[in-house]
């Protein structure tokens, strides 16, 4: 057998174990996949269903919504019952629905300190590093984000911070890299929710638009020693953090 053909097989078998990892936590988790405008692809959500209700996990752009709300309404989540909005970042496309689906179902928001000022005055370039000034404009309209989108969290996450008390077995952890706030969430049973961070391109990479790369690396490299099951990112299918 010749090399590029043992490249595919070795492809192949990973791509079973991604697939099957993905089916040991599919009751639980269910993954909400939103187009973005002007074909620039798609941001993942993830409702997350537990024995004390419904977890939220990024809510998609704005031009989403209503793929957003039909799969909370398909796993049976109603007014009341969805505990908490977890924002892994301030950017537009995670951010987009959350005053919205706050309204609706009467959950809180919860997200870093340090990318709140996103949510607050829709600027993505808020405590990062730099901004080009047309991105920020183009951004602010491509994401629909206006005054009716902007508003405050309801509670702060911070670096170990234990989320059972909510009805979610699962840790917050401070990942820096592509925001100052970005989170990660990690369940008991080894799902972690990964926000912008990292990417599967032939194995887990750092996503390409990071405000700070040297934090970025040094968070990827702690997550390899924890005991994560399977990657659920912000973009693209879940993977296996190998």
């Amino acid at each position: 057998m010749g090399v590029s053909q043992t490249v595919i097989d070795d492809s192949q078998a990973q791509s079973k174990i991604y697939r099957q990892a993905d089916r040991r936590v599919k009751e639980q988790i269910q993954t909400v996949s939103v187009m973005l405008p002007f074909m620039m692809g798609s941001v993942n959500c993830y409702v997350v269903k537990t024995d004390d209700g419904f977890f939220l996990i990024d809510t998609g752009a704005s031009n989403g919504r209503k793929e957003v709300e039909r799969k909370l309404d398909d796993a049976g989540c109603k007014p009341g019952d969805l505990k908490l909005i977890i924002l892994t970042h301030g950017d537009f496309d995670h951010t987009g629905n959350a005053a919205y689906l706050r309204q609706k179902f009467g959950a809180r928001i919860a997200m870093h300190r340090d990318d709140a000022g996103m949510l607050e005055r829709g600027d993505i370039f808020w405590n990062r590093k730099s901004g080009n000034l047309l991105i920020k404009a183009l951004a602010s309209v491509l994401f629909r984000f206006g005054q009716a989108q902007r508003c405050s969290p309801d509670l702060y996450l911070n670096e170990g911070d234990d989320l059972s008390e909510h009805g979610f077995d699962a840790k917050v952890l401070h990942i820096l890299g592509h925001s100052k706030g970005s989170i990660a969430v990690l369940t008991a049973e080894g799902a972690l929710f990964s926000g912008d961070l990292l990417l599967y391109k032939n194995g887990p990479v750092l996503n390409s638009i990071m405000d700070d790369r040297a934090a970025a690396q040094a968070s990827f490299e702690r997550l390899k020693g924890l005991n994560v099951s399977t990657v659920y990112p912000g973009h693209g299918e879940a993977f296996r953090l190998l």
